[in-house]
């Protein structure tokens, strides 16, 4: 053997054995927490088995033939008589977080700080509306302003990033609600969507420009439900998990 190859085997028998490198931790599973998302407060909504913490929007009872907890997912199966769902507690300062995905034609919404006192007339909730949408069939997309009805938009008052990320019908989509005092983000995909400050002079204008011009009171709700719309289409949620933010 030549004297540099014999010196170079010699170096590397030398050498401690190096480490095996951990495989990652696994992300959570869908309608689970992982330990870090524990310790930061957040709980499920949907824990993909029950429809526990949920009830119809101004009735006691679950809808239990508009929307069916199974495989992991709480599917809204549409209906001639449509019925909302809101969650059982209220929300004042939280994050949201959760899964969706529709088919074609389809159409939704989160709707947040729902207080249902104010639907004297019907049950259509009132409150601020996270837009889900399939933007490319459905013509909502088109109505409004600037595209303020489109996917992940404040419905009818601001519209979302045109740098947003909407996966096709059929797929998973990821959204975040941030509510935090008077300031509200939307996020779709890892991308901030809108941001806006509740009782601001532009805030005021564009309610008194949308279709909430009439409602007395519309957006000064402090605390309220969250509402999933039951817009007579097939909709589909998971992974809904929320984090109350405690003020000092």
């Amino acid at each position: 053997m030549k004297p540099v190859l014999f010196a170079l085997s010699c170096a590397l028998l030398a050498m401690p054995a190096l480490a095996k490198s951990k495989d990652p931790a696994p992300s959570a599973a869908p309608n689970t927490l992982t330990s870090k998302e524990k310790a930061a407060g957040w709980k499920l909504l949907f824990d993909g088995k029950t429809t526990k913490g949920w009830r119809s929007f101004k009735s006691a009872p679950f809808p239990a033939e508009h929307w069916v907890a199974k495989d992991g997912v709480l599917e809204c199966v549409g209906g001639k008589k449509v019925t909302d769902i809101v969650t059982e507690d209220e929300f004042d300062n939280f994050e949201f977080a959760w899964d969706w995905k529709m088919t074609a034609k389809g159409n939704s919404g989160v709707k947040y700080l729902v207080d249902e006192a104010m639907s004297q007339k019907g049950n259509d909730g009132i409150g601020f509306e996270y837009q889900l949408l399939d933007d490319q069939l459905h013509p909502d997309a088109k109505k409004g302003k600037d595209g303020n009805r489109t996917a992940g938009s404040l419905y009818d008052l601001i519209p979302a990033s045109k740098e947003k990320v909407l996966h096709p019908v059929g797929e998973w989509n990821e959204s975040r609600l941030l509510v935090d005092g008077n300031h509200i983000e939307h996020w779709m995909n890892g991308v901030k969507l809108l941001s806006y400050e509740r009782g601001s002079p532009d805030m005021k204008t564009r309610i008194a420009e949308s279709k909430y011009k009439d409602i007395k009171g519309f957006g000064e709700v402090p605390k309220g439900r969250l509402l999933l719309q039951d817009h007579d289409s097939e909709v589909y949620f998971r992974n809904m998990k929320i984090r109350v933010i405690k003020k000092k």
